[in-house]
C-alpha cells in the first residue's frame, strides 16, 4: 500500500485563494501557526477572543468582521483560545501552536452544522453507464477524457479527488468546486468493512465514491465502538490504496459527539477491487464433511 501525505485545501468558487475547511463539532480545532506569518481564521460570526495571559507577548490577536487574525511572534506549545459568539454566547475552541519555519499556512474557514450536508449520503448509482452500449460507453469515455484535459496541471489527482469528496459531504452545495470529468460511482461493497482497520475497535461503512479518469475516491464513515479514545493512523489501513486521509485525527468514546469521522481512500481503477475480501460467515447448522 502506498500513502501520500496531503494537505486538504478546499478552494471556494469565486475566491482566488485556498482555505483549510474545518467543521466545528465541539471538538477543539487544531490551528498550527508559523512564526512571523499571519494566519486568518474565518469564523463568520461576531466573536470575542479569550486567551491566557501567557500568550500576550507571544501572539498578536485581532478580531474584525467575523475573522480572527493570528500572528505568532515566537514559538509556543499548544494553547487553547476561546471564541465566544457575542450574540448567543456559544464558545468555539481553537488549539493553537506556533513553530519556526517556512511552512505557508492557508487561511482557515470554520463551517457549522447548519451549513453541512448529511454525511450519510448513499452512493449515487451510475447504472446508466453500465447499461449503455459499447459505442455509447466509448463516446462517454471520450467526453470525460476531453473534459479532464482542462484540469489544473499543478494539482495532484489524489488531492483533487479527496478535496472534491470532502466538499461534497461537508461543505454547503454552493461552495463545492466543480471538477470537469468527475462522475459518481456505484459501490458494491458490504454494509460494513471489518478488514479495513482490523486492529481498531471501529465500525466502517461505505458512504459514496467518485471517479476521475483512471482513479477513484471512496468516502467511508468511521465510528468508534469502544469506551476509549481511538487515534487514527493511515498506516493501519489495509488494502490497495494510493492515499488515505482522515477528516479528524482521533475519535471520542462511543456515544459521544466525537465518535464518528470520515475516511477518504484514493484508488486506481474501480474502488470495489481495492478492498480486502470480508471473511465468509459460516452458515448455521452446517459442518465440514469429513474425509472417509
Amino acid at each position: 500500500m502506498r500513502y501520500s501525505a496531503m494537505l486538504l485545501l478546499l478552494l471556494l468558487p469565486g475566491i482566488g485563494r485556498a482555505f483549510e475547511l474545518m467543521k466545528w463539532e465541539r471538538i477543539p480545532l487544531q490551528v498550527p501557526l508559523t512564526v512571523g506569518q499571519e494566519r486568518i481564521v474565518f469564523v463568520d460570526k461576531n466573536v470575542r477572543v479569550g486567551f491566557p495571559p501567557a500568550l500576550s507577548e507571544r501572539l498578536r490577536i485581532q478580531s474584525s468582521g467575523g475573522a480572527v487574525y493570528l500572528d505568532a511572534k515566537t514559538a509556543f506549545p499548544v494553547t487553547r483560545l476561546q471564541l465566544q459568539n457575542k450574540e448567543n454566547g456559544e464558545i468555539i475552541l481553537l488549539d493553537v501552536s506556533a513553530s519556526e519555519g517556512k511552512v505557508m499556512r492557508e487561511p482557515v474557514r470554520i463551517v457549522y452544522g447548519d451549513d453541512v450536508q448529511n454525511s450519510d449520503i448513499p452512493a449515487t448509482s451510475s447504472e446508466e453507464n453500465e447499461g449503455a452500449s459499447p459505442s455509447a460507453r466509448k463516446n462517454m469515455h471520450k467526453s470525460r477524457t476531453q473534459k479532464a484535459e482542462s484540469l489544473p496541471l499543478n494539482t495532484p489527482l489524489p488531492v483533487l479527488l479527496t478535496r472534491y469528496a470532502a466538499q461534497s459531504l461537508y461543505a454547503p452545495q454552493r461552495t463545492v468546486e466543480p471538477v470537469p470529468g468527475i462522475v459518481p460511482v456505484s459501490l458494491r461493497l458490504p454494509d460494513t468493512l471489518s478488514m479495513l482497520l482490523p486492529l481498531e475497535p471501529v465500525e466502517v461503512r461505505p458512504l459514496a465514491a467518485w471517479q476521475l479518469m483512471s482513479s477513484s475516491v471512496v468516502a467511508l464513515q468511521i465510528r468508534n465502538r469502544s469506551s476509549g479514545t481511538v487515534v487514527l493512523d493511515p498506516r493501519e489501513v489495509t488494502g490497495r490504496f494510493i492515499a488515505a486521509t482522515f477528516q479528524h485525527r482521533w475519535l471520542g468514546k462511543a456515544g459521544s459527539p466525537e465518535d464518528t469521522t470520515v475516511l477518504y481512500l484514493v484508488t486506481e481503477g474501480h474502488p470495489n477491487t481495492a478492498f480486502i475480501d470480508e471473511p465468509r460467515q459460516a452458515i448455521p447448522g452446517t459442518r465440514r464433511r469429513e474425509k472417509q
